[in-house]
């Protein structure tokens, strides 16, 4: 992995090169967080990868450190109402203009994971599995992961019995049948297709 992406290009002419990227796209649960970081070329941080291949207490690790050797950093988010209104997709992108727009200075060029990009004012392009090859973006996928995680865990107290400090708010049986059992919450995405037919059924 590197600083600024050989393997599609050299990006060492940006003083301020941006990572970005988003998580929570596949739960029926909870926010879709987005993150933007830009490193800097003169603190190294060892060890950063795609956020899922790491352990939580890695991830918890790094995410210390990237907040404290990066340039810039920001974490944002669109709401479970917000993506009921505009659908994940649009909802993700827009979480994710929201993080880059919270950064502390301005990047000179952006890169995404993934493979489009938000509608906004910055040059910028994506990079399909960007997270497992750009440092920044990795760093994005860290910070955007370890604020999501801690925010399910933090609900599963609000609402026992779902099981969302194991699995997150992703479908898994666990979830699924909580859903049949207990109802509907209001962090619950109404436009997932699992949540409108356990609300269906329940009426």
């Amino acid at each position: 992995m590197t600083q600024a992406g050989d393997l599609f290009g050299d990006y060492s002419a940006y003083q301020y090169l941006a990572g970005v990227d988003e998580v929570g796209r596949g739960p029926l649960a909870g926010d879709v967080v987005a993150a933007a970081v830009i490193l800097d070329p003169q603190q190294s941080i060892e060890g950063l990868a795609d956020s899922k291949k790491l352990s939580e207490s890695r991830r918890e690790q790094l995410a210390v450190e990237i907040r404290e050797k990066a340039l810039a950093w920001s974490v944002a988010r669109a709401t479970v109402a917000e993506i009921d209104e505009i659908n994940i997709l649009h909802a993700s992108m827009l979480a994710m203009k929201r993080a880059v727009e919270g950064l502390s200075r301005e990047p000179d060029y952006v890169l995404v994971d993934g493979n489009r990009l938000p509608k906004w004012r910055y040059a910028a392009e994506p990079v399909i599995k960007g997270d497992s090859r750009v440092a920044a973006i990795s760093a994005a996928s860290i910070l955007a992961k370890v604020q999501r995680d801690n925010e399910m865990v933090e609900l599963d107290q609000q609402y026992p019995g779902y099981g969302l400090a194991r699995h997150k708010g992703y479908p898994t049986r666990q979830h699924m049948a909580a859903l049949g059992e207990l109802g509907v919450t209001p962090i619950h995405r109404r436009s997932f297709a699992p949540v409108r037919l356990a609300l269906e059924s329940s009426i």
